[in-house]
């Protein structure tokens, strides 16, 4: 924390706890007077003035020769005086809680899904890549390009991903962020035909939505990803379709023990760990005095969190 030793042993002999950062004792040199904070509430209350900020008042009042303060001065005044208020029609900040917390604890449980841009050939006009993912698994359970972003491709995406996986989609999470494709009419109508839950990110809040953002990172720094504009849409589908193909049957994804989604989705998973498990004790067995702990975990992880509660007790402790 950067306190010495010592300063905390005075601060306790003190009596006056274990911080002694109460402040000082003293008024600054440079505060204002009673008289100077009664001349800046008299000059912003004023007819002229009181219908504007003051990032407004303080030029108007440098060019009459009247400086009583900065703006972030007048700011802390009014606020001491209960007078920062917004005004109509401008709304305060609203809070935004955090999305409800989702716990897959096998395939087709929670699904996440987003939209991204792929560039064309045309300078300001994109493709765009409707993907929507597993939680649990990591597959990628649907995808599509479409040359227009529209809550109806959003509504077909889940229909012909519900149809793949051979499921109704009842109880099935269908989480995304905030566009208006995610939002429009015919989706949530879709959703609740379906019985599947609805559920959203915070505005603006990427991190709301990692499983889908991380996707597209994997799929934006692939190698082979091209470096070049797609010259058609359909290049571009059929480049998403070799990554998906990659993705969930080639590629060792680091979230669920190196195994690849379609291995965790089918159920495969838990042979191959237990096949690495028998290696790593059979190593250990033929030198012991190379293993310090114990073998490297390998056991199948069995329930994965979309957007945890925080735990406040590991909070406190970081």
């Amino acid at each position: 924390m950067g306190i010495d030793s010592r300063t905390v042993q005075r601060w306790k002999q003190q009596g006056i706890g274990e911080d002694g950062r109460a402040g000082p004792t003293s008024a600054p040199g440079n505060k204002l007077t009673a008289a100077e904070r009664g001349r800046v509430l008299d000059l912003v209350n004023d007819p002229e003035h009181r219908d504007l900020s003051p990032k407004q008042i303080v030029p108007r009042l440098a060019e009459e020769g009247i400086y009583v303060g900065s703006e972030s001065t007048i700011y802390r005044v009014l606020r001491e005086e209960n007078q920062l208020k917004f005004r109509t029609p401008t709304r305060e900040p609203q809070p935004r809680p955090r999305p409800q917390e989702h716990v897959a604890h096998g395939p087709c449980e929670v699904w996440s899904w987003d939209i991204t841009y792929l560039r064309s050939c045309v300078l300001g006009r994109f493709y765009y890549l409707y993907m929507a993912m597993d939680v649990w698994s990591r597959k990628i359970v649907g995808w599509a390009v479409h040359e227009v972003e529209s809550t109806e491709h959003a509504a077909r995406l889940l229909h012909q991903a519900l149809d793949d996986e051979g499921i109704n989609g009842e109880h099935l999470v269908w989480h995304s962020d905030n566009g208006s494709p995610m939002k429009g009419a015919t989706l949530l109508a879709t959703l609740q035909q379906l019985g599947a839950v609805a559920s959203f990110s915070r505005p603006s809040v990427s991190n709301d939505n990692p499983y889908s953002e991380a996707g597209f990172r994997t799929m934006k720094y692939r190698p082979d990803f091209p470096s070049a504009p797609f010259p058609s849409l359909e290049a571009a589908r059929a480049w998403v379709a070799s990554f998906v193909h990659w993705y969930n049957h080639e590629h060792r994804h680091s979230g669920i023990r190196y195994v690849t989604p379609q291995q965790r989705h089918e159920g495969d998973d838990q042979e191959i760990l237990a096949r690495r498990q028998a290696t790593y004790e059979k190593a250990r067995a033929r030198h012991p005095e190379r293993w310090t702990g114990s073998t490297r975990d390998w056991s199948p992880i069995e329930t994965v969190t979309l957007n945890p509660v925080p735990d406040p007790k590991a909070a406190e402790a970081a």
